[in-house]
């Protein structure tokens, strides 16, 4: 059953993963939902991931999951963003994933049954 997460950037120019390879690279809300649904659609961010690991073969492949039909929409208020994302996967891979591409600079606001 899909899931829909509310999710915020409190400010978009700060919503970077540790890594520049990984992280979001958008400058605008649409930019920010198209790269976090691409994120959850394919496994490439968790591969790219994943190959940067000091063990790869040692990784958890469940965190690979992908949700093709995962939809992303974004709004975009001041310099705060806020999400829509609907998607089968788990949140355990939706935190994940989010931290990779935001490090801490996100806020999930709220989490409903689509």
């Amino acid at each position: 059953m899909p899931t829909r997460y509310y999710i915020r950037l409190p400010d978009g120019a700060a919503a970077r993963g540790n890594d520049p390879a990984l992280s979001f690279s958008a400058h605008g809300a649409e930019g920010f939902a198209e790269q976090l649904q691409s994120a959850m659609r394919t496994t490439e961010i968790f591969d790219r991931w994943r190959g940067a690991q000091d063990d790869p073969d040692n990784v958890d492949p469940s965190l690979g999951a992908s949700d093709p039909a995962a939809v992303a929409t974004g709004e975009q208020h001041d310099l705060s963003i806020d999400i829509v994302l609907t998607t089968t996967l788990p949140g355990e891979i939706v935190r994940h994933r989010l931290r990779l591409l935001a490090g801490s600079a996100w806020q999930l606001r709220d989490v409903t049954a689509a």
